[in-house]
Order: C-alpha cells, then sequence, then structure tokens
C-alpha cells in the first residue's frame, strides 16, 4: 500500500506533516502516515484532468468499457487485503464489506456493459425536410457528450460502494470524464488500497494518465479548492446536510456555474396502515426494528420514522419493537465523531417535551469504543408537527414512532415532511384504496416509495432512484445508484447540417455503432 497523494497517476512525495487511519473500535493508530495535499497538488490535479479529458472524452467506447472492467478486476484481486484494511478504519464487519465489494465491482461491470452497448447517449436524429412548407428543415443530429472532470467526496458509510471506485467515480468515467477524488478521512488505507487498483487498471488499458487523482486532507482546505477549481466541471458528494449545503455554496462562489450533486439528510418514513398492523403487528415490528439497526443505523435510508394511527394493533407493534430494540446489540460506529453525534442528536430529541423513551438497548460492548446504542421513541403527532427538531435526521440506530389520532392527521403528518430518499406504505392487499390522497402526497416527497419492504438496501440497477427532493438530494431529476447515475455528468449537444463523415459516429447515418436511436421519434437501431 502507498501512502502518498496520486496527482495523475503517478505518487508524489509529501511536503506537509503525517496523520494515521484510527481503528474506531481501539482508538488506535493503523499502519501508515498520510499527508494532506497542498494546493499545487490539487491544481495540479485538475490541469492534468483537463488535458486527459481532451483526449478521454473520444475514445473508443470499448477501451473506455474495458478500462471499467479492469478497475473492478484490481479491487477483486485485493481481497482479503482490502477487506481486513476497510473492516480496521470503518468497524463494518467482514460480511458487510465482502457484500459492498461485489457491490463495487458489479456497478463497474454495469457501467462498462452500458457503455460497450451505447444506446445511452440518447442519440436522436431529425433528419432534413428541403420540400417542407412553408419552411424546409435542417438536419438536426443530438446526442450526450461527457461535462469534464469531476471531483468525488468520499462518503464515511461506504468505504468501497461510495468511496474511490464506488457509483460517482464509476459512473463519470463511463459518462467520458476524468475523475479527482478527495479521500474520506475514516477510509485512508482503504483509498490508497483502490486507488492503487485504478493506476494498475490505467497502465493495462492505456488510458490517459490524468484521468485519476487522489487527494488527502485533514480538513476542508482542499476539498474547497476542488468546487472553486475553474477546470472543475460536476461535483458528487453523499453525507450530512450541513456537509453538502457547504458545497453548494461554495460553488456559487464560482464564476461559472456548475452541478453539484449532493445526496444529504433522510428519516425515510415508513407509513404503518391499520390493517396491516392489525395482520402482522409482531412481523412488523421485527422487520422495522432490524432495519433500524442495521449497520448501526448508518445507512442513508434508515429508517428514521415510524407514522401510524393509534390503535390496540399499534400498540402491540409498539411493545413488539420495545422488545426487538432491546435485544439490539451494540455496533462500531464509522468514527468517533459520528458515534458522539449521534448520542447528542438521539439524546436531544429525547429530551423534547412530549417525547417519550420507548426502548433502549442495554447491550453495550464496554470492551470496544465507539458503540452504538439503539434507541426508540414515541412521539403525538400533535407534538411533532409543531417542533421542526423532531423532523431532522439523527444518523444512527434510531427512530421516532408518530402516533396519529385518525386518517386525517395521518395524512397531515405526511404532508408536513420534507424531501426524502425513499418513503415506505405497510399495508394490506386493497387497504390503499383508502387513502388516495396519502400516498400521492408521499410520492411527491420521495425518490423510492417502497410497499411492504424495508428502505435499507439499495438494488443497483437501471430502474433504481437513489435521491429525492431537498433536502435528500438538491436535484430529485437525477439517482446517485444505478445505470442511469451516468446522466448526471453529461451534456445534450445538437450538430445541424454537418456532412456525415464529420459527424459523431453515434450520430451517422449508416449507425457504425450499431445502438438504437431516435429517429423521427422512432427508437429504431439502424
Amino acid at each position: 500500500m502507498a501512502y502518498r497523494n496520486i496527482i495523475c497517476s503517478a505518487f508524489r512525495d509529501p511536503s506537509g506533516p503525517g496523520f494515521p487511519a484510527i481503528n474506531p473500535a481501539t482508538g488506535k493508530a493503523l499502519a501508515g502516515e498520510f499527508h494532506s495535499a497542498s494546493l499545487q497538488d490539487a491544481d495540479d490535479a485538475m490541469k492534468g484532468a483537463e488535458q486527459a479529458f481532451q483526449e478521454y472524452k473520444n475514445i473508443d467506447k470499448d477501451i473506455k468499457a474495458a478500462f471499467l472492467r479492469a478497475i473492478a478486476d484490481e479491487i477483486s484481486w485485493l481481497g482479503d487485503t482490502l477487506i481486513c484494511r476497510a473492516a480496521e478504519e470503518s468497524g463494518l464487519p467482514v460480511g458487510r464489506l465482502q457484500g459492498e465489494m461485489g457491490r463495487t465491482t458489479g456497478q463497474l461491470r454495469m457501467f462498462a456493459n452500458l457503455v460497450e452497448e451505447g444506446s445511452w447517449v440518447n442519440a436522436i436524429i431529425d433528419v432534413a425536410l428541403p420540400d417542407r412548407k412553408p419552411l424546409p428543415r435542417a438536419d438536426i443530429r443530438r446526442m450526450l457528450v461527457p461535462l469534464g472532470p469531476v471531483v468525488v467526496f468520499g462518503a464515511s458509510n461506504f468505504p468501497l460502494a461510495f468511496s474511490v471506485a464506488g457509483g460517482d467515480t464509476a459512473s463519470a468515467f463511463a459518462a467520458g470524464c476524468p475523475v479527482v477524488v478527495k479521500v474520506h478521512p475514516a477510509h485512508l488505507g482503504t483509498s490508497a488500497l483502490v486507488g492503487g487498483a485504478i493506476l494498475k487498471a490505467i497502465e493495462k488499458t492505456g488510458v490517459p494518465t490524468g484521468l485519476f487523482s487522489l487527494l488527502y486532507d485533514e480538513g476542508h482546505d482542499i476539498g474547497a479548492y476542488l468546487v472553486k477549481h475553474p477546470k472543475t466541471k460536476a461535483v458528487a458528494f453523499t453525507g450530512s446536510f450541513k456537509g453538502g449545503n457547504a458545497l453548494i455554496q461554495l460553488a456559487q462562489q464560482r464564476v461559472h456555474p456548475i452541478p453539484v450533486f449532493v445526496e444529504m439528510g433522510s428519516i425515510n418514513p415508513i407509513v404503518l396502515l391499520p390493517e396491516a398492523l392489525n395482520n402482522r403487528a409482531q412481523v412488523l415490528a421485527s422487520q422495522c426494528a432490524a432495519s433500524i439497526a442495521l449497520g448501526a443505523g448508518q445507512f442513508c435510508t434508515n429508517p428514521g420514522l415510524l407514522l401510524a394511527i393509534k390503535s390496540p394493533a399499534l400498540d402491540t407493534f409498539k411493545e413488539a419493537l420495545a422488545a426487538a430494540i432491546k435485544e439490539t446489540p451494540s455496533a462500531t460506529m464509522l468514527t468517533p465523531g459520528i458515534c458522539e453525534n449521534y448520542g447528542a442528536l438521539s439524546k436531544a430529541v429525547l429530551s423534547a417535551n412530549g417525547v417519550t423513551l420507548i426502548a433502549e438497548s442495554p447491550l453495550v460492548n464496554t470492551e470496544l469504543k465507539s458503540q452504538s446504542v439503539a434507541r426508540m421513541a414515541s412521539v403525538s403527532a400533535t407534538v411533532f408537527l409543531s417542533n421542526k427538531q423532531l423532523h431532522e435526521e439523527v444518523f444512527g440506530p434510531y427512530s421516532l414512532l408518530v402516533v396519529a389520532e385518525d386518517h386525517a392527521e395521518l395524512t397531515a403528518l405526511v404532508a408536513a415532511l420534507e424531501g426524502q430518499l425513499t418513503a415506505t406504505v405497510m399495508a394490506e392487499k386493497g387497504e390503499l384504496q383508502a387513502y388516495p390522497e396519502l400516498i400521492s402526497t408521499l410520492t411527491d416527497k420521495t425518490g423510492r416509495i417502497i410497499l411492504n419492504g424495508v428502505p435499507t438496501g439499495v438494488e443497483v440497477s437501471a430502474a433504481m432512484q437513489h435521491g429525492g427532493p431537498y433536502p435528500a438530494t438538491n436535484d430529485s431529476r437525477f439517482t446517485s445508484v444505478g445505470s442511469t447515475a451516468v446522466y448526471r455528468f453529461v451534456r445534450p449537444v445538437a450538430w445541424q447540417d454537418w456532412d456525415d463523415d464529420l459527424l459523431p459516429d453515434a450520430l451517422k447515418a449508416n449507425n457504425p455503432l450499431g445502438i438504437f436511436r431516435l429517429i423521427d421519434l422512432n427508437w429504431i437501431k439502424q
């Protein structure tokens, strides 16, 4: 493992003081000394990325696909070395990280397949109509082209799948964009290993060396500099509401605006309808408890809010949920800071007027540091609607049950919610017909609406939408998961009345790429 910053696929000797990676479970330093990049390093990375972009944006799609597959192969070959280091740095269990490695390599190969097939560029052709009356129509051909260098911020809760070679990086590479990664300080060694894998893939496939840089920083200076750098054409971030808004504000200070895609806070409400509670209260309690505690509650889709109408069945659900929460063992949280913040926020909610603690797990591993404590609280709809603090995300194994008096108050609760990544409805067959307004309003509030399932677990697929109205994300039109994540990093360009031999291959008359194209409003492969 190399501990140095990577500038345009080359390691650079450090100039400042070093800092270690920390094991959150023990509080001890791990092997390796890392160094913050300098502003000169960051400037060199962005300038190199711009230079590489001029070649990579036009590179053969098969070479691009081979590059993405090579990254996946190199990560796979790291095997236990990568898994063990990620476990030491994150406190996440080995089984979870093995699954995350599979997701990371799987989405790289998914984007390789997307690029190789080629139709994703959305080629649209309106052929010339010289005899049209009263005016002829020009020959107009449009397709998507890459934006340019993308800055990617590593996420704390996914050291592999939303980090150095995660979905943001993979989709940017697929779009034809170079990537400069700002490493998350909780995953220094993990990032170094994956960065090395990308370097090997670049060497094997012969793509431009300026395509990739990786920068460390103990603070925020390098990240801020990258966002405001004139060569940066887009930014991708997954993290907190505070962090995401800080990046948006930095981008607004630029002379030339750029798209900034930030995924921020979401409390992912689960609406428990009466018949579902009447028929399966115990099962629903078990499902909810497992989802709340999964990964120490450190998923962006953690269900932080449960909404239901007062009833005896809800009391049964509450008792079963409390019992499950009390049986939830502690788990190591990602960083000491995240653990401290979780403790402070969850206790602040519990101290609010009208909030009652339902259950708190007593099963705390006192031999390890940064341990989560699962908590469940309850509040009336009236109090919830009057206290905006209760609407905010508490990042950790915590959820709040909000009890409505009737159907109308339950609908009012949904109407009061802010934008969400997910929203779930637990209902019996036919029960939804009595709640059209609630379902319609809930759909307006979210990017993914789930029926009779828990929100944790995000399938990486073409149809997935992982992004919702603000403050879940700042642009609900896009997703950060799945093959359509590539559309964040492209823009449309139209060619009008160009000779066929001068057009991009995707727009030429004989369709040399063999892709699907929209020709005179008909999708055809010719």
